[in-house]
């Protein structure tokens, strides 16, 4: 009867481990962690010790690995360390850009860091190719696989400060979303 007893527990943990890790690593937590995470150092810790666990190759969940590793560079005084994050960030955006080059999430995630990295670095080669990805992305909103508040979240990021031309900017204020 033990053996049973032994054997259902250690089936149920099992079970418990495996469904604890696909919560882990929700896109719709992650999306309002990594939010959090951009105002807040306490929150950008914790972010980038969650993702920093991350181990496996799903394109979407590397982005956000990558994103982790940007905003913690925001909150780093040494400019070595800075520079060390960003130039992390990039490599394992690389990663998940390969794995799904169309995927618009990925794109935008990757623009946010390299729209504001200076461009004397080398480190933003991609903000007009990825910003051209999103724009197409938004205008085939609803076929792009998007939903609606994560296409309306990038378009109004779009939409502010210098991140687009006024042409753009008049292409993606037509989108209806």
């Amino acid at each position: 009867m033990s053996k049973k007893v032994l054997f259902l527990f250690l089936l149920v943990l099992l079970y418990s481990s495996a469904w604890a890790d696909d919560t882990r690593y929700n896109v719709s937590k992650l999306r309002l962690q990594y939010l959090q995470a951009s105002k807040e150092e306490a929150v950008a810790k914790q972010f980038h010790k969650k993702m920093s666990a991350y181990n496996d190759d799903d394109p979407l969940l590397l982005a956000y690995k990558a994103a982790s590793e940007a905003v913690m560079a925001k909150y780093v005084w040494n400019p070595y360390s800075k520079l060390k994050q960003v130039k992390t960030a990039n490599a394992i955006f690389e990663d998940a850009v390969a794995l799904d080059n169309d995927n618009a999430e990925i794109r935008f995630l990757r623009f946010t860091l390299q729209h504001y990295v200076p461009r004397y670095l080398n480190l933003s080669g991609q903000v007009e190719e990825d910003k051209n990805l999103i724009i197409r992305s938004l205008q085939d909103y609803p076929n792009s696989g998007m939903s609606k508040p994560l296409a309306r979240t990038i378009r109004d990021f779009m939409l502010t400060k210098d991140h687009c031309t006024e042409a753009e900017k008049k292409i993606l204020r037509n989108i209806s979303i």
